[in-house]
């Protein structure tokens, strides 16, 4: 491709989608072209507010605009899997919004998609892309701290969330692990790869959706990592990265950091704090740019975020909810798994 202005195409209009859409104006080589909604009058109302030339009452109108460079899906994870596989086929590249999809069969297929049209196709895991996690994980890999031996990090809303809110609502996938705990599991298996062993237990609503959940990921290593998430109680949203040889603390907000401090023996303590240059830490212009590149290089999957990363998160993702029984509309019931433990409220 190139290098020209890449014209994305919106698909839905809620508040993820205008951040990223906000993002997405501030970028000089960006273009909003197209924006769909199940409901005409949302996407109209998108397009006045962000400039976008044409607004779409439909997803397939959407996905078959062929001035769209890449799409961006928006919707709830609950239809990821059906909103993204639509542009996919229609010969859309797509960048989806995290978590992927309801599980790692919904995951499978779009990938499979990806690969039988030959698109490009990237799951919206921001953290990934931040430069200052970036510069964290390169420390990582370049033994600044050893050896990892454990990783802790942790995603809690204070809530209370009514049972009719989308986080209590199995029909969308509610529940604190999909919508919050895959940013401490992304985080570990950023610096660890997929864990060889799952623990995990939950406390549910009466929906049957997970309130909070607690996992421990093990490794053949000999690394752990203890992950959390909650729709019950707002926690310090933090993370730890321990090696043989030193740590690194990344204080509240650890998947788009302000800063973190790297502790070494001998040393004094380290602080590497994010460049303002690179926008304020909501900003979400790094996946976008990332996908940019991406596409204008002819690549079909992003080094950053690569499917078979997202994949393995899927995977663990799946593994949790198996131990804690968490299953959503039309899975099936629950797998007997070792170490289930879950309380309802």
């Amino acid at each position: 491709m190139a290098e020209q202005s890449v014209r994305w195409g919106i698909l839905a209009t809620g508040g993820i989608a205008a951040a990223f859409a906000a993002d997405l104006v501030d970028l000089p080589d960006a273009e909003i072209v197209a924006v769909a909604s199940r409901r005409r009058e949302a996407a109209e109302a998108f397009a006045e507010r962000f400039g976008v030339r044409r607004a779409y009452g439909d997803w397939d109108a959407l996905a078959a605009d062929e001035d769209i460079d890449v799409v961006y899906v928006a919707t709830p994870h609950s239809v990821h899997r059906a909103a993204a596989g639509l542009c996919l086929t229609a010969g859309r590249n797509v960048l989806c919004e995290k978590p992927f999809t309801l599980n790692v069969r919904e995951a499978g297929e779009l990938v499979a998609l990806a690969r039988e049209h030959d698109r490009f196709l990237m799951e919206a895991m921001w953290m990934y892309c931040n430069p200052l996690v970036r510069r964290l994980k390169a420390l990582v890999a370049d033994g600044a701290i050893g050896e990892v031996r454990t990783v802790q990090a942790d995603f809690g809303l204070a809530g209370p969330f009514p049972a009719a809110h989308r986080l209590r609502d199995p029909a969308l996938g509610g529940g604190a692990l999909l919508d919050l705990g895959v940013y401490p599991v992304s985080f570990a298996q950023l610096l660890l790869g997929e864990p060889d062993g799952i623990t995990a237990s939950a406390v549910l609503s009466e929906e049957g959706v997970d309130l909070q959940t607690g996992a421990l990921l093990s490794w053949e290593s000999g690394a752990l990592a203890s992950v959390h998430c909650s729709i019950a109680g707002g926690t310090g949203v933090t993370a730890s990265v321990t090696g043989s040889r030193g740590r690194i603390d990344v204080p509240s907000g650890f998947f788009h950091p302000e800063r973190f401090v790297l502790h070494r023996e001998g040393r004094d303590a380290e602080e590497f704090t994010a460049d303002p240059a690179d926008g304020p830490r909501s900003s979400m212009r790094h996946e976008a740019l990332e996908v940019m590149r991406a596409l204008r290089a002819g690549e079909k999957e992003s080094p950053l975020v690569p499917l078979e990363g997202t994949l393995a998160v899927m995977r663990t993702l799946d593994a949790i909810r198996e131990r804690t029984g968490v299953r959503y509309p039309g899975e099936g019931p629950a797998g007997e798994q070792p170490a289930a433990t879950a309380v309802t409220v």
